[in-house]
């Protein structure tokens, strides 16, 4: 299974040369343009896209789709969080990108007097880190409210780069 590191680590290189204080301040919602089908802020993050008319971008849909496939069952559906676990929408928005991924790759334990909390690891998980940047756009566009509960009725097509990015992933 392949998956490709180099937009990741160089995030997060830039991330950690930037520091926190420029993180804070970088527009973490915007998409500043578009790429291949994908939609990027300033400083290079994924994000949605969304219409007037309520048509979402590839990315939103499909991580509508694979949240439920993979994450609901845990986090509540359309990101609410449960009893169990988190609302992922709030972590869309308050977490940074890469640690997102981080976490979703190597989970996460917090276990003590107070709480017992463990995220297990997606990283050899193709159904999950394929597909991250998709779960991470829905999640967002869900924790800024621009997208509502349910499916969306109305999608981008996908792009001959999203295909082809998603074929070398799961190298089919």
């Amino acid at each position: 299974m392949k998956f490709t590191v180099s937009v990741l680590a160089a995030g997060l290189a830039a991330a950690a040369l930037a520091g926190p204080a420029a993180a804070q301040e970088a527009d973490n919602l915007t998409a500043a343009y578009e790429e291949g089908g994908r939609y990027y802020t300033e400083d290079d993050v994924p994000t949605y896209n969304v219409g007037d008319d309520g048509t979402v971008d590839w990315l939103t849909y499909s991580g509508f789709r694979r949240y439920h496939s993979e994450c609901h069952v845990c986090h509540g559906p359309e990101g609410e969080g449960s009893s169990y676990a988190p609302a992922l929408k709030n972590s869309a928005i308050d977490m940074d990108y890469y640690d997102f991924l981080d976490v979703v790759t190597n989970g996460r334990q917090v276990v003590n007097s107070a709480e017992h909390n463990v995220m297990p690891a997606f990283g050899d998980n193709p159904n999950v880190m394929c597909y991250i940047d998709d779960i991470y756009v829905y999640l967002k566009a869900r924790g800024a409210g621009v997208v509502p509960r349910g499916r969306p009725a109305k999608k981008e097509a996908k792009s001959d780069e999203i295909r082809a990015a998603e074929e070398a992933c799961l190298g089919s």
